[in-house]
C-alpha cells in the first residue's frame, strides 16, 4: 500500500515540506484513541528471539531508527510504534540553529537515494531533553555534535555541553564528527582530536556512578588506513562501539539528474560500502567491540548482509522513506527465520 499509493503521492512534493507534513500526519492520527495500537499491530514483531543485549543494553528487536529524522525528539513514541527496536534523536547541538539554506534535501529516485545538506538543524539540546522527560519506555540514542559557528579548536565543549545535558535521558550515546554538512566537522575523525574529544567524554562518563555507552559514528569515506585508527582509538578510549557508517560524498555510479547536489548521499548506492566498512572493523578488531550497521538497508536481505558482516544492530532511515514501515515487519520476520 505505501509504495504504490502513498509513496507517489509524497514524492510529487518538495522532500523537506513533505517530511514534516508527514510528522504532523503522524502526530494527528496518534490522538485518534487506538491508532497507536493499531499501528503496533501492523508492523511489530514480538518475540523473544528477537531481543539483543548489546552493550550492556536490551532492545526488543536489532531494528532502529537512525538519527536525522527524529532530530528533535518530537516523534520517537509515535515512531517507536512502527516497530523499531530504538530510535536515535539528533544531531543535537547546544545552541539552537537553522541549518543550512534550503533547499536543502534532493531526492534521487532513479538511484533509491537521498542527497541532503541539511547542516545540524535543530532547536537545541535543551528544548529535547524536555521532551525526553516524558518518555515512558522508548529506548534512545542520543546523537550529538557541534554548532556551525563553534571552531574544532573549541569543539570538544559544544560536546561536553550535548553530553551533560542528555544524560539523564538517553540510554547511549553517539558522537557524529562525520557529517560532510558542518564545515570542517570531519577533520575531528583525525587520530589525535578525535582520541581527545572521545578520552574526554569517556572520562566524563567515567565519574558519573552509572555509566552510558558512548558511540562513534563514522564516514564510509575513510581508508582502511584511517579505519584501522579507528580501531586503535576505541581499543585506547573504552568507548562501548561504533555505527557504520554515515552518508557519504561519493557520487559513484548515479543516474539521477540532481546527483551533483552538494551534501551526503544515503540510501541503495551506499549499500557495498557501508557493509564493507562493517566487515573491516569487525574482522580487524577481532570483534572486539559492537558495530551498529547503516547505510543502504532497503530489503530484508541488506539489512542480513549487514548483520553477517559482523553488526549487532542495524539502523534504516533511506530505506525507511523509501519502503515504508512494512520494511521493519520485513526484517524482523526475516531475522527470525534466520535464527
Amino acid at each position: 500500500m505505501y509504495k504504490l499509493l502513498i509513496r507517489p503521492i509524497l514524492f510529487c512534493f518538495d522532500p523537506e515540506q513533505v517530511h514534516y507534513f508527514t510528522f504532523s500526519l503522524i502526530r494527528f492520527l496518534h490522538k485518534i484513541p487506538g491508532v497507536g495500537k493499531l499501528f503496533q499491530a501492523m508492523y511489530e514483531v514480538k518475540n523473544p528471539k528477537l531481543e539483543r543485549e548489546v552493550f550492556g543494553l536490551k532492545f526488543k528487536n536489532p531494528v532502529g531508527l537512525a538519527a536525522g529524522f527524529d532530530k528533535d525528539a518530537k516523534l520517537y513514541k509515535e515512531l517507536s510504534n512502527f516497530g523499531f527496536g530504538f530510535i536515535e534523536i539528533g544531531t543535537l547541538t547546544p545552541k539552537p540553529q537553522e541549518g543550512n539554506p534550503k533547499k536543502r534535501l534532493f531526492r534521487l529516485k532513479e538511484d533509491a537515494a537521498i542527497i541532503n545538506r541539511m547542516g545540524f538543524n535543530n532547536g537545541g539540546v535543551l528544548e529535547a531533553v524536555e521532551r525526553l522527560k516524558k518518555n515512558n519506555g522508548v529506548l534512545i540514542g542520543g546523537n550529538i555534535g557541534k554548532n556551525k559557528n563553534t571552531p574544532n579548536e573549541t569543539a570538544t565543549a559544544d560536546y561536553e555541553s550535548c553530553f551533560e545535558a542528555l544524560f539523564p535521558h538517553v540510554d547511549y550515546f553517539v558522537v557524529n564528527v562525520s557529517s560532510p554538512n558542518t564545515p570542517n566537522l570531519r577533520a575531528l575523525q583525525d587520530k589525535e582530536p578525535l582520541t581527545q574529544l572521545l578520552q574526554t567524554l569517556q572520562n566524563r562518563n567515567l565519574a558519573k556512578p552509572k555509566q552510558k555507552p558512548i558511540l562513534l559514528k563514522i564516514a564510509p569515506d575513510l581508508m582502511n588506513e584511517q579505519l584501522l585508527d579507528i580501531i586503535d582509538i576505541v581499543k585506547e578510549t573504552q568507548i562501548a562501539g561504533v555505527i557504520a557508517t554515515n552518508t557519504t560524498l561519493s557520487r559513484e555510479g548515479l543516474h539521477s539528474e540532481n546527483k551533483t547536489e552538494m551534501g551526503g548521499l544515503s540510501g541503495k548506492p551506499l549499500t557495498k560500502r557501508s557493509t564493507e566498512v562493517i566487515r573491516f572493523l569487525s574482522e580487524k578488531s577481532n570483534k572486539a567491540f559492537p558495530i551498529i550497521g547503516v547505510g543502504g538497508i532497503h530489503s530484508a536481505d541488506e539489512a542480513i548482509e549487514k548483520l553477517n558482516a559482523g553488526a549487532s544492530l542495524i539502523q534504516l532511515y533511506t530505506g525507511f522513506i523509501y519502503e515504508g514501515p512494512g520494511l521493519i515487519k520485513e526484517i524482523n520476520n526475516r531475522i527470525l527465520k534466520e535464527v
